[in-house]
């Protein structure tokens, strides 16, 4: 008579204390920000896919061996353009892109930037397929906000990382030399294989691109950058219509004045854009601008010196070679500036009509 009751005491006791043997422990309560992370990774995973590039190599014997290498990227319409980093597709001879839905497609590449990383693919996909991801207004982002990194890291499928922006207005590198300015800063963690993936805010919305870290190990220590979305939004159209970025082009290699140059070589000023060389027929060349004519030894390195030193354009201050690129690319080809430059000790003013630059440039 008595099992019965020993029975239930025994199973009372497991249930009380180890409610997970029976599988009836009670559902933790989710947090509001775990909501928000599950309900933003529901609803922009279906625009993030998987981009597979194959590059061939030749082995020791010349043979051609397909090398693949594994990225991100999104959907930003329905007709099948995908964006995504430039270096995840570089050299690529063949293009796959993976949906969320597991299936596969063939791609071809559409447009490329290498100045601002940025890549746009296409695939011919039915329209009910392609979720596009909105692209959010990046100059409404603040230091300290969340910010979340949907990718596919190490080819893994897709996975959610969360953090902040930690800083914003960064420039970086890009692979081919040139400047990418007004970076996101975030702590949510890059991995390989989210590179061209996007950089989402609370909203679900596109805040940015991912596209580099700094890491002594190669992973993610919590310093990552994306494009904004705002520099992506002014590129796409010509990426898609034209295939490139068109950038105005002026035709001279310069370097920038430090003091210790300035000093050493007697100038008036102490910073500015000194030109090294003019490209023969181009715009500087044809309005009249003055390279380098001698070398000059620092240390163990030689320098070109004798050049023009630009100091202004249109008046604005010029501080090194750097900020004279940068103003550059905020104009457009046709478009003609004056430039400020001191010359055998004088100043003058030369005006120069800028050209679109040659697609074959390299900075």
């Amino acid at each position: 008579m008595n099992r019965p009751r020993r029975a239930e005491i025994f199973f009372s006791v497991i249930f009380f204390f180890f409610p997970g043997i029976l599988g009836l422990e009670k559902a933790a309560a989710l947090t509001d920000d775990e909501k928000n992370n599950i309900a933003i990774y529901q609803k922009a995973s279906a625009s993030v896919v998987n981009v597979i590039s194959t590059v061939i190599t030749r082995d020791f014997f010349l043979n051609a061996v397909p090398r693949e290498g594994s990225g991100s990227g999104s959907i930003i319409d329905n007709r099948g353009h995908i964006l995504t980093n430039n270096h995840v597709i570089r050299d690529a001879q063949k293009l796959e892109v993976t949906l969320s839905d597991g299936s596969k497609w063939p791609a071809t590449l559409v447009g490329t930037d290498s100045d601002n990383d940025l890549a746009v693919l296409k695939i011919n996909a039915p329209p009910e397929k392609l979720k596009s991801i909105p692209l959010s207004d990046s100059r409404k982002l603040q230091v300290g906000q969340k910010a979340l990194a949907i990718g596919n890291p190490f080819g893994l499928g897709l996975t959610l990382t969360t953090g902040i922006i930690s800083s914003l207005g960064r420039t970086i590198r890009s692979e081919v030399g040139t400047m990418i300015e007004d970076v996101i800063q975030t702590d949510a963690s890059i991995n390989p294989g989210n590179s061209g993936g996007p950089l989402l805010n609370s909203e679900g919305e596109m805040i940015g691109i991912n596209t580099a870290i700094i890491s002594p190990t190669g992973g993610s220590v919590g310093i990552g950058f994306a494009i904004p979305a705002n520099t992506a939004k002014r590129l796409i159209p010509q990426l898609i219509s034209k295939g490139y970025v068109s950038y105005a082009y002026l035709g001279a290699s310069v370097q920038p004045v430090i003091p210790e140059l300035a000093r050493a070589l007697g100038l008036k000023v102490e910073k500015g854009a000194m030109v090294i060389e003019v490209t023969p027929g181009g715009p500087a060349d044809k309005a009249g601008l003055k390279g380098g004519n001698r070398q000059f030894q620092v240390g163990n390195f030689s320098l070109i010196v004798g050049g023009d030193v630009i100091t202004q354009i249109d008046q604005l201050e010029i501080n090194d070679a750097d900020g004279l690129i940068k103003h550059l690319r905020e104009r457009k080809p046709g478009e003609t500036i004056n430039l400020t430059v001191l010359r055998d000790g004088k100043f003058r003013d030369i005006k120069v009509a800028l050209q679109e630059r040659p697609r074959s440039f390299r900075r």
